[in-house]
């Protein structure tokens, strides 16, 4: 599998990672998954401390034992709950995220993380201190390098001039250009990585996805996604599905170094990683993509 470096870091990634989020809460089946996408070169594991209440760093921690050596770990922070409240809360203090990566090592059973990820952000925030804390995370050997985690341009923006992030995880398909508009060229300038997450946009723009588009996706209507589905339904090719033309799109941008498309089944994994193997899209389907299906644009968050 191709790899490529993580922004400015030493971190080296291979291009199709694993997005451990709908991994399920059974241990032997996600274990046996986490163990055929290392055996097939994936090396890019992404998990959160929020992903069902830690129990998925539990089951990542468990699944690469023995194997720490072979694994990108990644992993995020910044949602906090509190016992007697429903759900989280968000809190990127600095004592939180010094408190809450001791908690994150222990589930994943290892002493330093790779890339750790601020889950979120906003500019309220204070966002000096939230780069203090990872910064002494960094010099205290706990964490490699870290990141953040948004679709947001205005954070994305404090953060690229501010802090030594390697990477930004967006959200980032044929139906969400959104990163398009500003955030993709900032990144790129900045030799700051995106790790793209839904790039076959929840199943969506899957070989097998007509059902999920009648249910509508982001402001799209169920005729408008049927209708981008058409058109990828012309790029495909003997070696190359629909699902694997999507993620093509998402690593054919210069600034994106992985994507880490969710999996919940063998075949469903295997069917990702072979996207690494099928034809890369040529300049002239990038073209007709983004001709024929007009890019979103952030109304908000700015």
């Amino acid at each position: 599998m191709k790899q490529n470096r993580l922004g400015t870091s030493d971190l080296m990634v291979g291009e199709i990672g694993l997005g451990c989020m709908s991994l399920g809460t059974e241990v032997k089946p996600a274990v046996e998954l986490i163990h055929e996408a290392l055996d097939r070169g994936v090396n890019l594991l992404d998990t959160a401390d929020l992903y069902d209440a830690g129990r998925n760093e539990e089951i990542v921690g468990q699944a690469i034992k023995g194997r720490r050596d072979q694994v990108i770990l990644a992993t995020k922070v910044g949602n906090r709950r509190i016992p007697g409240k429903e759900g989280w809360s968000w809190d990127p203090s600095k004592a939180y995220i010094k408190q809450a990566v001791h908690e994150s090592l222990k589930r994943l059973q290892t002493d330093y993380i790779d890339l750790y990820q601020l889950h979120g952000g906003t500019l309220d925030d204070a966002i000096d201190e939230t780069i203090e804390a990872f910064e002494e995370l960094k010099q205290e050997g706990l964490i490699r390098y870290y990141g953040i985690s948004s679709i947001r341009p205005n954070v994305i923006r404090e953060y690229v001039g501010k802090s030594s992030i390697v990477s930004v995880m967006n959200q980032y398909s044929v139906v969400d250009r959104r990163a398009e508009e500003e955030v993709l060229p900032l990144l790129e300038q900045n030799q700051i990585s995106v790790i793209a997450r839904g790039p076959v946009a929840s199943g969506v723009l899957a070989d097998s996805g007509a059902t999920k588009a009648d249910k509508g996706y982001l402001d799209y209507t169920p005729e408008q996604l049927q209708h981008i589905r058409q058109g990828l339904a012309g790029l495909v090719t003997d070696n190359r599905s629909m699902a694997q033309t999507a993620i093509r799109y998402a690593l054919s941008h210069p600034a994106v170094a992985a994507v880490v498309p969710g999996a919940s089944s063998r075949e469903q994994l295997l069917h990702n990683i072979a996207a690494s193997a099928s034809a890369p899209l040529t300049a002239a389907e990038i073209q007709m993509i983004r001709e024929h299906h007009p890019a979103n644009r952030y109304t908000q968050h700015r």
